[in-house]
């Protein structure tokens, strides 16, 4: 039987990528991937793994020392290594969508001093928009900018940064008021800067710490922390595309490759809890034959395949209409909301086919079953996807009476 979820109208170039990538997670994450998330471990052999494979600069320009690869390529990568270990995934993807906001909105200057080293591994990216009491509402961003001759002054909280310990390089999304005036719309009054830390805890420059890793069900051995902004100095050289007053747009355009990336994310976790699912029913026995003889297991089956089918095409078209340049908000928002709940229902139904042994921490569905829940809030809840969706579709079906 041919795997799920195969991809048509590949390249050679693509197929030898996801090929190596596939070895990789099957060799060096799979075997080890639920010992080191149940000590919470950052996977420092495994990044530096990826780093030989060159994935950090996969979708960097060639012209920065990347391999100048598709959204498609990249979203197919995370859906392999999210198969062997979510939390892997989860390092690469911000890491992706800060070298993407630089690609698509720095300055040359900008692109030249970090995508070469982004490229190599060597600076890893942060993504910080969220804040405290903020939720889904970006709008009421309180963290702000004040400039000070040649340098802004930033003050404020952010809240939940993948890679915020590991990270050389944070986009932080706040507010600056400076050549905006009173009653100008919020999302118009928003800067990302592009700031420069040491990895690590604490006090990582002056005015900018790190507190530790933030104690999560599932999701772990990825550093998830908090960004306290107490007086942090950042040059001017240091807005993203030089210009203030853009940032809302950045982020969301960077959310948008984002949102495909956690639709990648679910189909691999899907992938992987189908994998286990389908193995266990061949190997449990009950009332003389293997639980997968029995018609009730078999509709499960059914069901948890078609769906990690229909949850990867839904992604591959989404990272296909970003590639070719159109508007993918819609694609994106369905993508990421129809994965994210079918690896939740996947999962769960593994979860049921291995009965009293999913619940316990010797099989590897127990990690998976905490874990999926994640992706029903990473980068925008189901809510926030179906009002982005719905919006989208009466834009586009607007009637005309």
């Amino acid at each position: 039987m041919a795997r799920l979820a195969q991809t048509a109208g590949l390249t050679d170039v693509q197929q030898e990528i996801l090929s190596t990538v596939r070895d990789f997670v099957d060799k060096e994450i799979i075997p080890v991937a639920t010992e080191l998330e149940h000590r919470d471990e950052y996977p420092q052999q495994i990044v530096d793994g990826l780093k030989e494979l060159g994935l950090f600069g996969l979708m960097i320009p060639e012209e920065y020392g990347g391999l100048g690869e598709s959204l498609l390529t990249y979203a197919l990568c995370v859906e392999e290594i999210a198969r062997g270990w979510m939390s892997v995934s989860g390092i690469i993807n911000t890491h992706f969508i800060v070298a993407y906001m630089l690609k698509q909105h720095g300055t040359q200057e900008q692109k030249e001093h970090f995508l070469p080293r982004m490229a190599a591994g060597d600076v890893r990216g942060a993504f910080s928009m969220s804040e405290p009491g903020l939720g889904s509402d970006v709008s009421a961003i309180t963290s702000k900018a004040v400039k000070d001759g040649e340098e802004y002054v930033l003050n404020g909280q952010k809240m939940w940064l993948t890679n915020g310990g590991t990270s050389s390089l944070v986009a932080v999304l706040v507010r600056s008021d400076e050549g905006h005036p009173e009653g100008t719309a919020p999302h118009k009054s928003m800067t990302t800067f592009l700031v420069e830390k040491e990895p690590g805890f604490g006090e990582v420059r002056p005015g900018l710490t790190i507190p530790g890793k933030i104690d999560k069900m599932g999701y772990k051995g990825v550093d998830t922390t908090e960004l306290i902004m107490d007086g942090l100095r950042v040059p001017a050289d240091r807005v993203l595309g030089g210009v203030t007053g853009r940032g809302f747009y950045q982020m969301m355009d960077g959310v948008e490759v984002g949102r495909v990336n956690v639709a990648a994310r679910g189909c691999g976790v899907a992938q992987r809890a189908f994998e286990l699912g389908v193995r266990y029913a061949q190997q449990r026995h009950t009332f003389g034959k293997p639980i997968a003889q029995h018609q009730a297991i078999q509709f499960k089956l059914a069901e948890m395949a078609t769906k990690v089918e229909a949850a990867h095409a839904m992604m591959v078209n989404a990272a296909r209409k970003k590639d070719s340049g159109e508007r993918n908000d819609l694609e994106a928002g369905m993508a990421k909301y129809l994965a994210s709940e079918y690896c939740k229902e996947v999962v769960e139904d593994a979860f049921r086919i291995h009965g009293g042994y999913g619940f316990s921490k010797e099989y590897e569905i127990e990690r998976l079953y905490r874990e999926a829940p994640m992706l029903l809030i990473g980068e925008g809840t189901a809510e926030i996807q179906k009002m982005i969706i719905g919006r989208r579709l009466l834009e586009e079906y607007r009637f005309q009476g």
